[in-house]
């Protein structure tokens, strides 16, 4: 994976938030959170995957985006979640700020195997 994937990804997510009628504001928020996501695949794992899928609910759009990798996994989920914790040098907002930006997240992490984030955004 490189940082074209990353853009890519984002501009995946934005075109599919468009056709599935999400309001801009929401889609500027899921794109932000997929480029946090894609970028710690790259800086972590070196490759991984992404998947979306539209969904409605009470006749609101919503895309659910799951970025899976192969990388380490997480060691130590409570600390990654941290404002301002940071392995890789960064200023630590990735994960805690695509927290913010989203209204769904899950995260799931084992050492060795990999993490996978799941994120859905309605709007």
């Amino acid at each position: 994976m490189s940082e074209a994937d990353t853009i890519l990804a984002v501009l995946t997510a934005r075109e599919m938030a468009a056709q599935i009628g999400m309001n801009k504001g929401a889609s500027a928020a899921l794109a932000t959170a997929v480029s946090e996501l894609a970028t710690n695949v790259i800086k972590y794992a070196g490759r991984g995957t992404m998947t979306l899928r539209g969904l409605a609910k009470l006749g609101r759009p919503g895309l659910e985006v799951v970025i899976e990798d192969f990388g380490p996994g997480i060691a130590d989920v409570g600390l990654a979640m941290t404002d301002r914790a940071s392995t890789g040098g960064t200023l630590g907002l990735g994960l805690p700020g695509t927290k913010r930006l989203v209204d769904e997240f899950e995260l799931e992490t084992e050492l060795g195997k990999g993490t996978r984030v799941r994120v859905v955004k309605w709007g």
